[in-house]
Formats: C-alpha cells, structure tokens, sequence
C-alpha cells in the first residue's frame, strides 16, 4: 500500500473553517439531576465522541496527575466532566466501561493509560481513530486536524495555548469548555463521515468481544 501524506500545514491553512459544536448544545453536568439527563442520553447511543484533558506538566520527568477533564458528544450535544466532582467520575466510569456503546477519538494510548491511573477503568470498547487512517496508508498518528482536512476539506481550529490551560481548575472558562466538547463532537464527525460499515467497525473496535457494531447513522 502507498504510503499518504497528511495536507501540509500551510495548504490547510487556506482551508474554510470547520464548524463544531456551538456553546449552547454543550454541558458541564455537576447537580445529580444533570448528570443522570447526561447519563440517559450518552448510554442511548451505540457510537460516542470521547477526548480527555489534562493539567499541562511544565517539569522535566514530572507525570501527569490527569486526565483532569473527560468529555463526551452524541451528534447533537456534548458534555464535558470535571473529575474534581464524585458524581463526575461516576459517571465517567459508567460511560467509559458501558458496553453498548462504543467510544471514538483520536491517539488515545496516552489517555486510556492515564484513565486507568485515574480512575480505575479504560474506555471499552473503543474505536480508535488513527487506525483506520493509518490502514488506509497515513501515519500511524494522523491527529484530528489533519483528519478534518482529508475527510471534510476544512480547516479544524484548535488553539495551543486553551490546550495548555490549568485543566484542574474549580471552575473551567467558556474557551477550555468549547475546546474540549469539539474534541470530542469532532471525532464522532469524522466516523460517520468515513462511511464505516459493520464489518470494518467491528475489525478495528478493541475490546468489543461478542459486540455487534452498528453501523454509524450519518
């Protein structure tokens, strides 16, 4: 197989922005009452977008006490966990290991081995997005942005310096809130417009013994 090249950054730079999540369709659930609404509709869906966020180490050999921020989307809305709050990470836990619905993002080694320092528990099954570029002859690690360019020919923002923000913090600004909802939302964009069918869905799941896909609804 011809091995592909992701868009060089400056011809993605002429691309038209790419439009996600607006800020109204997103929630940080923290009240019990939100987070079983988020609950009922997060575990409804066979496919899910997922992304976490951790407080940035700026000290050589210093690791990483996160994921600080665990987020999901369904195709019309996002939510976002503060793992500071209990009901936060129970309800990560409960989404993370349901088994009926599959978790899709992108380079997520880092974040399931931090998940199980974290919080006991990795996501599964999950659908990591990087393997279906990289059988396709990109690179191992494509990363959303250049994902968003090849699948949809438009331009993914997503600013270093919110990826660099205290995510750890009390209270999470309207920039770091959106960042990491579209993480998330963005991913499970990218899987329904790639055209999967079931076969493939279930070829490149992990952790999804005995698991029937669906087939993602575009």
């Amino acid at each position: 197989m011809p091995r592909l090249h992701p868009p060089q950054k400056s011809a993605v730079l002429e691309l038209l922005p790419f439009v996600g999540i607006a800020p109204a369709d997103i929630s940080v659930p923290h009240a019990e009452h939100e987070l079983c609404a988020a609950w009922a509709d997060l575990s409804a869906h066979s496919q899910i977008g997922f992304d976490t966020e951790s407080r940035p180490t700026f000290v050589k050999g210093q690791e990483s006490a996160g994921p600080d921020v665990v987020q999901f989307a369904t195709p019309s809305r996002a939510y976002v966990l503060q793992l500071r709050h209990r009901g936060c990470v129970e309800l990560a836990r409960s989404v993370l290991t349901a088994r009926g619905v599959i978790k899709v993002g992108f380079d997520l080694r880092q974040d399931q081995t931090q998940l199980l320092h974290r919080l006991g528990v990795q996501a599964s099954p999950l659908l990591d997005l990087d393997r279906v570029f990289h059988r396709e002859g990109y690179p191992r690690s494509i990363g959303i942005k250049s994902a968003v360019a090849i699948v949809f020919g438009q331009r993914f923002v997503k600013s270093k310096r919110v990826a660099t923000t205290n995510w750890s913090n009390e209270r999470l600004d309207a920039r770091q809130v959106l960042y990491a909802a579209n993480d998330a939302f963005v991913a499970l964009r990218v899987l329904y417009a790639l055209g999967l069918n079931s076969d493939e869905l279930r070829d490149l799941v992990v952790g999804g013994a005995g698991f029937e896909p669906a087939t993602p609804a575009v």
